[in-house]
């Protein structure tokens, strides 16, 4: 985790530098500086939620192409309940407010942890790969959530708006804080639980994790239906923040940045390997490079180019410190 926070580091001392100094005195450029710093975080907080439990998936040796997609699923499911025109589901049952928002982001949590159930036990009792599986569920997902909202308009309460708008000391801190609060229960999670540390056990050796009594299956299901929550608190975030959804585009790339991240921060593909703190990094690293590609003006196209070229760098990397 070393060598990533030294390049972490490095991408931030350029990241300034293109940033530049021309401003009348230390105090505007500190604070350009910061609310530079501030933007990218909030922007990353949905992907960087998402990739702690992608974390999780490819150290136990799977993968989640369909993370995006699920966000939409999970998002549109949440803004039918909570719409707050007179169709809306909850308001025609005289449900409004906090009630509303509560039951909307129960059902959300409850939704996405049954689509990573389902993607869970496709992969372990159906035996199909999890990059066949996600990249199926990723068409499906998406596709019948523009099906069946195609005609539907819905309306976010501007209550609910508050869940990532609502202003401490001034600024919009509150994505940042839950993708904080997230990071630190699943270091603990990782580190000090028995799921934790059968994840890694599986990612590891599979074959062993069985002969020693490790039910292989469910913890694998578990750990889909893990991302299937963080992607739900992703929708939550997401829609709160903007107060509506692309069903055709939001989400779209979500899972190359979040896998992009995991191994930037050092998880391996192989499984067995990663860390929540590594991965924390990776997606600053991954945000930050964004931030300074349009800072110095690199065409939106090219950015993605970076981005991948990044992500085979960082597995032959670590190919290179395997066979070492």
């Amino acid at each position: 985790m070393m060598s990533t926070a030294i390049a972490l580091i490095l991408m931030v001392i350029l990241q300034t530098i293109a940033l530049g100094f021309n401003y009348p005195d230390f105090g505007a450029w500190l604070s350009a500086w910061i609310n530079n710093w501030l933007n990218i975080l909030r922007n990353n907080a949905s992907v960087g939620i998402i990739a702690l439990g992608m974390t999780f998936v490819i150290i136990s040796g799977g993968i989640d192409l369909a993370v995006g997609s699920t966000m939409v699923a999970i998002s549109a499911v949440m803004m039918l309940l909570i719409d707050g025109s007179p169709t809306g589901i909850l308001t025609k049952a005289g449900v409004s407010g906090l009630p509303a928002y509560l039951i909307g982001i129960a059902v959300a949590l409850v939704f996405g942890w049954l689509l990573g159930k389902i993607t869970g036990l496709l992969v372990t009792k159906g035996k199909i790969p999890p990059f066949i599986v996600t990249l199926g569920t990723m068409k499906i997902f998406r596709s019948v959530t523009q099906q069946l909202m195609q005609n539907v308009s819905v309306t976010v309460p501007s209550g609910f708006l508050n869940i990532s708008n609502f202003k401490i000391g001034g600024m919009y801190l509150l994505p940042i804080i839950y993708w904080l609060v997230a990071a630190v229960i699943l270091i603990f999670v990782s580190k000090r639980t028995s799921f934790g540390r059968r994840v890694y056990a599986i990612g590891s050796n599979e074959r062993a994790s069985r002969l020693s009594g490790i039910k292989v299956d469910k913890v694998r299901t578990g750990v889909y239906a893990l991302i299937g929550v963080l992607v739900a608190v992703a929708a939550i975030i997401q829609v709160s923040r903007i107060g509506s959804m692309d069903y055709a585009n939001a989400g779209s790339g979500f899972e190359m940045d979040a896998i992009a991240a995991v191994i930037v921060g050092g998880t391996s593909m192989a499984g067995g390997k990663g860390s929540i703190g590594g991965t924390v990094l990776g997606t600053l690293i991954i945000a930050v490079m964004n931030n300074l590609l349009n800072l110095i003006g690199v065409p939106p196209f090219l950015r993605e180019a970076f981005k991948g070229l990044i992500v085979i760098c960082a597995v032959l990397l670590q190919k290179k410190e395997k066979t070492s």
